[in-house]
Order: structure tokens, then sequence, then C-alpha cells
């Protein structure tokens, strides 16, 4: 494995639904709205301050605003 510790994240109804939500509140594309919402789910919905890295502008917003903590600062 690439990395350790990583928690995968299948495709779901429930995923795509989350997805699709982030897409109607922010200027998300679809792939980045899919990144977002496995990251959500991953974190149980309640990021508390947890770790997402990216560095595109609309992703680094919305994750920011769904209770992340975005990285790099």
């Amino acid at each position: 494995m690439l990395v350790p510790n990583v928690d995968i994240v299948a495709p779901s109804v429930p995923l795509r639904d989350r997805a699709s939500r982030l897409v109607a509140v922010h200027p998300l594309r679809a792939a980045d709205a899919l990144q977002l919402a496995a990251a959500l789910v991953s974190s149980e919905v309640t990021p508390r301050g947890d770790g997402f890295v990216t560095l595109d502008d609309r992703l680094r917003s919305a994750a920011r605003a769904e209770g992340f903590a975005v990285l790099p600062e």
C-alpha cells in the first residue's frame, strides 16, 4: 500500500447524493464534489478540523466551509 492508514470509500448511492448536495451548495466540478463527499463520509460527516489536502481554490473553499482544516495553509 502506498500510504498507511488510509480509509477507502467505495462508490455508492449515498456518496453520489452527498456529492450532488455539494455541487448544489458550492461551485464544484463533479469529481471534486465526489472527493469532498468521500472525505465527509470518511470523517463520519463531522470533520472537526480533519485535514484536507488540495491546491484547487474552489475545492479548498468548499472543504473549509464543510469543516475541514485545508492544507497546505
